[in-house]
């Protein structure tokens, strides 16, 4: 057998396996790399285009919105970053926070949307691809033909900074956009409370106050006419008048009661909560433990929160005796009631629950309910601790 046809028949050893050593990492990595450049001259073209197309049209009434609907494009964008990372480097990224809006119109929005730093990120993220994108474009693809021994450390390293840029420019500023939010949803639920009590105000003056005051006057003109022709029903009729200017200063009273206690602003919080105690169906025990008189506002929202829980006591627990302590601890005012009716209180029960939640939500406050079937119920709420003093000097 000859030398040529020996080599023909004997197998030429396998290729080296120049990639079979790569995890499943890495191919994710350089997927992203090798996806950078293009994705970055798409980015870079919408962000140069609309930023040249949005400040150069600013004189105009189309230049602000295209400006402002392009920060809300670059949005988009950055939630393709986020997925994409997500996928193929394993950066978990919350997504931002929607954007706040400051009232209702055109106007509103379009000035929410020229202020969204999540917006401008975004369109820096955007501007940034294009050269990164190019740079690990080129290393990885030349990496894969001329330095695979070595391009698992490489693409590591690429893919390491493409972390910190993601996490940089496209992670939400962490507490500080997501309390921008929540402020605006709890200034709303302040503004919605306020109108509401604004209303039960009217409706119990119109309803109430007025009207007596209204029948009062008439009578009192009857009275006036009766007076020399029959004296005796003038006279029935100034006692009937009396009864009712009794009654009307009642019902004012029991309105500014609902409105701010004056027991609560010369007495403190102890006194009102035990004036509020003494007008519950059920025997109440109150115990206050503060160090010293809270500010106005947290003080008046902890009185009427104790007031509506105990109403609720006496309208829907079935109870025997309840309890309220307040206390302060670590710079929070507490209140727990509790009491030993049936149970089953919730925040969609339809007993106020929810409002009461929404109130101390809106300042930064905590409302919990722990009420089984069967009773007891124990209700706890937080409010932040601040001095009267400090308050005023605030």
């Amino acid at each position: 057998m000859t030398a040529s046809a020996m080599s023909s028949s004997t197998p030429s050893p396998p290729p080296p396996a120049r990639f079979a050593s790569y995890g499943r990492h890495t191919w994710k990595e350089i997927a992203h790399l090798l996806t950078n450049l293009p994705l970055g001259v798409a980015g870079f073209v919408y962000v140069v285009t609309t930023l040249a197309m949005g400040c150069g049209l600013a004189v105009t009434v189309i230049g602000l919105p295209l400006l402002a609907g392009a920060l809300l494009g670059a949005r988009q964008i950055g939630k393709v970053e986020r997925a994409r990372a997500r996928s193929l480097l394993g950066v978990r990224i919350d997504e931002p926070s929607p954007m706040p809006t400051h009232g209702h119109g055109f106007f509103s929005w379009l000035w929410s949307s020229l202020k969204d730093p999540v917006g401008w990120r975004a369109m820096l993220y955007g501007f940034m691809r294009l050269p990164w994108g190019v740079l690990t474009f080129t290393i990885t693809l030349v990496g894969l033909f001329v330095l695979w021994p070595v391009l698992p450390y490489i693409v590591r390293g690429l893919a390491n900074a493409d972390r910190a840029m993601v996490r940089g420019l496209l992670s939400p500023s962490d507490e500080l956009e997501r309390r921008i939010v929540e402020l605006e949803s709890d200034r709303g639920v302040v503004v919605d409370t306020a109108a509401a009590d604004l209303r039960r105000i009217e409706r119990d003056l119109h309803d109430g106050a007025q009207a007596r005051l209204v029948a009062l006057a008439m009578g009192l003109g009857l009275a006036k006419e009766k007076l020399l022709e029959d004296p005796e029903a003038a006279a029935r009729m100034v006692g009937e008048a009396h009864g009712e200017v009794k009654v009307a200063l009642q019902e004012l009273r029991d309105l500014a009661r609902g409105i701010h206690p004056a027991v609560l602003t010369d007495r403190g919080l102890n006194a009102a909560l035990s004036s509020v105690a003494s007008r519950c169906t059920v025997p109440v025990k109150v115990t206050a433990d503060l160090p010293t008189r809270p500010a106005a506002a947290i003080e008046g929202i902890a009185y009427f929160t104790v007031s509506e829980l105990l109403q609720n006591v006496s309208k829907h627990s079935g109870a025997r005796s309840a309890s309220v302590e307040v206390w302060c601890a670590d710079q929070r005012l507490l209140i727990q009631v509790q009491d030993d009716g049936h149970g089953g209180a919730s925040l969609d029960g339809g007993t106020g629950m929810a409002g009461l939640a929404d109130r101390l939500g809106a300042v930064d406050g905590l409302f919990v309910i722990d009420s089984p079937q069967g009773g007891p119920t124990t209700i706890t709420a937080e409010l932040p601790w601040r001095d009267r003093e400090h308050a005023a000097r605030g």
